[in-house]
């Protein structure tokens, strides 16, 4: 985060929409992570800081908790070596030091993100069922996970 915090600081005495294209259309944050970064740059004290995950799902209800847990667990069932942090104040998974993977709960449905985005564009095809953004593929609350799925998103954001 040290790095982030240094970049924002190339932009500090920038409007909010400018420090929102900083981060967006040159270093492909999503707008979530890039508002979660700029209200933090700006000094927000209103923003929740989670320490865990188990932080971030306390609010949730057992749904979502459920599915959060086994997205999580088909991933790291999968991939051994893969860490899960809080990092943008959301749950996110790591490989070799390198962000693969990030998930947000919303009111209803669950967003899940390959860190790479290029993989949704190359998983269009299998990824039919679902609704699609740039970066994010929305699934239900109470998804019945996929974990092969997960794991080909994992492992072609992994750069593999």
């Amino acid at each position: 985060m040290s790095h982030w915090h240094r970049e924002m600081k190339k932009v500090a005495g920038k409007k909010y929409p400018e420090q929102m294209e900083f981060l967006q259309g040159e270093h492909g944050f999503s707008r979530a992570h890039a508002n979660a970064l700029v209200q933090y740059s700006r000094g927000s004290t209103s923003s929740r800081r989670f320490e865990t995950v188990d932080d971030y799902l306390a609010e949730h209800d057992s749904v979502k908790q459920r599915t959060v847990r086994s997205i999580l667990s088909a991933i790291t069932n999968g991939y051994p070596d893969a860490e899960v942090v809080i990092a943008w104040n959301q749950p996110m998974v790591k490989r070799s030091g390198k962000y693969v993977f990030g998930l947000g709960v919303f009111a209803k449905h669950i967003l899940i993100a390959p860190y790479d985005p290029e993989v949704i564009e190359r998983f269009r095809n299998r990824l039919s069922e679902y609704s699609l953004n740039k970066k994010t593929i929305k699934v239900p609350v109470d998804w019945d996970v996929d974990a092969d799925l997960l794991s080909d998103l994992v492992e072609a954001s992994s750069g593999n």
